[in-house]
């Protein structure tokens, strides 16, 4: 695998080269100093561009400049054909890396994710602002509002019906639908609340839960790992009764910590609910 002062001698020097290429810009996990760095994470790359027409479509000049990938995905042309003043290439080497190479003619709009220049030919800048000194704060745990929590609360609840109406039916893929990516989120975001009341809501619990192995507890954490089930409507009702427990053992501390007042009717009503699915009385 090419080291990191390759890929960045790389960009860099191929932007130098070139007039047209009038800055360059480091996003993603390489700019964040919170996020440890590892061979896995990508290269996420802007050129800032005076002229795109030049760059927009041409996976030619790309692969010319830096190599041929053994894949490439361009979003623009498969969903948005005008490119919306930017055009992306987004590439995996041979050697195992990838570069997400970005071509834009507009002003950087700084959302306070971290972002680093490596190169701006123009002073004064035709395309940054001055930036803030680097930090993830704004990925951190955000505390819940009452209507945060409240909503999740109902959500998780209310949405189990069709994860039960779904196996009573025998609609697997419906059923794990429901359960991973209706219900599941609801489950993250008490998740990311509890360890928030824990730790001053001080970093970010990563990208779908991605860390929560870090901050949880290990029996907590393997608690959350049994509500993943297989296609089994067995193991699919025990990480449900897994992931009811877990959501309240999650929610009354969240809700103490924050002032809130925990609906105990809505579980009661929801698990009256499973039980009768489960054991054929509904």
């Amino acid at each position: 695998m090419r080291a990191k002062s390759e890929i960045f001698d790389l960009l860099l020097n191929t932007a130098k080269e070139d007039g047209r290429i009038r800055a360059v810009l480091l996003s993603g996990s390489r700019a964040n100093p919170a996020v440890p760095e590892d061979r896995y994470q990508d290269y996420d790359i802007t050129f800032f561009v005076t002229c795109m027409e030049n760059f927009f479509n041409k996976p030619e000049w790309v692969i010319e400049k830096f190599g041929k990938p053994l894949i490439m995905q361009m979003p623009e042309i498969m969903r948005y054909p005008d490119g919306g003043g930017h055009f992306n290439y987004m590439m995996i080497y041979p050697d195992g890396n990838r570069l997400d190479l970005t071509f834009d003619d507009k002003k950087y709009m700084d959302d306070g994710e971290p972002a680093v220049v490596l190169l701006d030919k123009d002073s004064p800048s035709e395309f940054f602002p001055v930036l803030p000194q680097q930090n993830d704060s704004v990925f951190h745990i955000k505390p819940p509002s009452p209507l945060d929590y409240y909503s999740a609360c109902n959500e998780f609840w209310w949405c189990l019906n069709n994860v039960a109406k779904g196996i009573a039916r025998d609609e697997l893929p419906y059923v794990m639908y429901m359960l991973n990516e209706i219900v599941r989120p609801e489950l993250h975001n008490m998740l990311e609340w509890y360890i928030g009341i824990n730790s001053g809501f001080s970093f970010s619990a990563g990208k779908n839960g991605k860390y929560f192995k870090k901050y949880l507890a290990p029996q907590l954490y393997d608690e959350y790992l049994a509500t993943y089930p297989s296609a089994d409507y067995g193991e699919i009702w025990a990480a449900i009764f897994t992931m009811c427990a877990l959501f309240r053992r999650l929610a009354l501390p969240v809700a103490e910590s924050c002032g809130f007042v925990y609906n105990q009717g809505e579980e009661d009503g929801m698990m009256t609910y499973l039980r009768g699915i489960k054991d054929g009385r509904l």
